[in-house]
């Protein structure tokens, strides 16, 4: 019988940028959701060959797109060329290269019922989820993890108020022209109404990030996994104050090694940043120039090994620079909550990281900026390392991650709300 079956899925292309396995967080929770999704759709996803680093492997090289099935899903990758992060000029050739790329990609994909694109790169990722929309026809999600030009102007990244202004005016128009802008978290429900006034706001839905929590669990300090994490980068015998993710321009992270700096003098403590990120090496040379003994930098783990580095972390970092608030969540608390830690927060009142927090109390935060505080909590988190208080923060955080932000429960809302459309 010709014609479509009537169990036949609905087809869904995701414009994804990053797709494991590179470790970018967005390509990371996107996978989850793809594969999540797998019972109601056939789902298809365009992004970049593996180059979150910077470097692409030679068998990358190639050619310019390249096909692949993960875990079910059907990934088309697009050629670009290596970058460095901290080079503004091919930063920008290799964005290019993956937008126009992935305008090209669409018509390589078939009939779609629905297009769903994040809000990265920032502005470009909701114009081509515009395109893709108008070329298949298709209902079309945006799902905006970071408001640009918001973010932007935040940390001072551009001053340009005409370049800023476009940005602005170009991400509102793939607000207007999508059939739901999901954001994810409550703050972030105000900045979009406060982009439109209040009038035509577009219609949209709010849906936290997540972690599965069955990947991170809390472990044992003397799990074997742990143990060798602790011995392999020096942090054995030591009370560890880590910071995991992304070492980038929206944390506040060279001022804060100012704070570090004066606890230098302790050698029970150690400050472990695992990660990669545009202002590594400035914070690199932070530690060298001033000889800090008791600051380590580890690089990114593998998926598999994420639960043995977060679970060393005695106390982890859940930190935004100043005017983040309602513009991004740092998706790094959803895992320090998996494994079962406290938090030191330094996140704007009002924010959705710094609402979880206090509404569960897993830890203890303060303003962006607050430095003096900043290093008080640090002093309480020592005075209390061997008392129960860190370890029922930790259990709350985890307690409230079960019943709120599990990847099944957040899933099965995109799912709901991708059909609704």
């Amino acid at each position: 019988m010709l014609g479509k079956k009537k169990n036949e899925k609905k087809k869904l292309l995701i414009y994804a940028h990053y797709y494991i396995p590179d470790v970018a967080s967005t390509g990371q929770i996107l996978k989850e959701l793809a594969e999540g999704m797998l019972t109601e759709f056939d789902i298809t996803i365009i992004c970049v060959v593996p180059s979150y680093t910077g470097k692409v492997n030679n068998e990358y090289k190639i050619k310019r797109f390249f096909n692949e099935e993960i875990n079910g899903v059907k990934v088309l990758r697009i050629r670009v060329p290596e970058f460095n992060k901290n080079n503004k000029v091919s930063r920008i050739k290799n964005i290019l290269a993956y937008f126009f790329g992935a305008l090209i990609a669409t018509f390589k994909v078939g009939k779609m019922d629905y297009v769903y694109s994040i809000s990265q790169p920032p502005i470009l990722g909701g114009l081509i989820g515009i395109w893709g929309k108008l070329v298949k026809q298709a209902k079309y999600i945006y799902n905006i993890q970071d408001f640009n030009p918001e973010q932007t102007l935040a940390v001072g990244y551009s001053k340009n108020k005409f370049v800023l202004n476009t940005m602005l005016l170009l991400d509102k128009f793939s607000c207007k022209r999508s059939d739901k802008v999901i954001v994810v978290g409550r703050d972030m429900v105000e900045t979009l109404k406060g982009r439109f006034e209040g009038r035509q706001v577009p219609n949209h839905v709010f849906i936290n990030n997540w972690i599965d929590e069955k990947e991170i669990h809390p472990l044992p300090d003397d799990h074997e996994g742990v143990v060798a994490f602790k011995k392999k980068y020096g942090l054995e015998n030591k009370f560890i104050i880590m910071y995991s993710g992304n070492l980038g321009l929206y944390y506040d992270l060279e001022r804060i090694m100012s704070v570090i700096k004066k606890f230098n003098y302790r050698d029970d403590v150690i400050f472990a940043f695992v990660g990669e990120g545009s202002i590594r090496d400035k914070l690199v040379s932070y530690k060298e120039n001033w000889n800090l003994q008791n600051v380590s930098f580890i690089p990114y783990q593998d998926k598999s090994d994420l639960i043995y580095s977060l679970n060393a972390g005695n106390v982890h970092w859940c930190v935004n620079a100043k005017g983040i608030k309602g513009v991004s969540v740092p998706s790094k608390l959803y895992g320090i909550l998996a494994a079962g830690k406290p938090v030191l927060g330094v996140l704007e009142k009002g924010a959705e990281a710094r609402l979880i927090i206090e509404e569960t109390k897993c830890g203890y935060v303060t303003e962006p900026g607050n430095y003096e505080m900043i290093e008080k909590i640090i002093e309480k988190y020592l005075n209390e390392k061997e008392s129960s208080t860190i370890t029922l923060m930790g259990e709350q955080g985890r307690a409230y991650l079960v019943e709120n932000l599990t990847k099944d429960v957040s899933i099965e809302k995109y799912i709901e709300e991708i059909v609704s459309c």
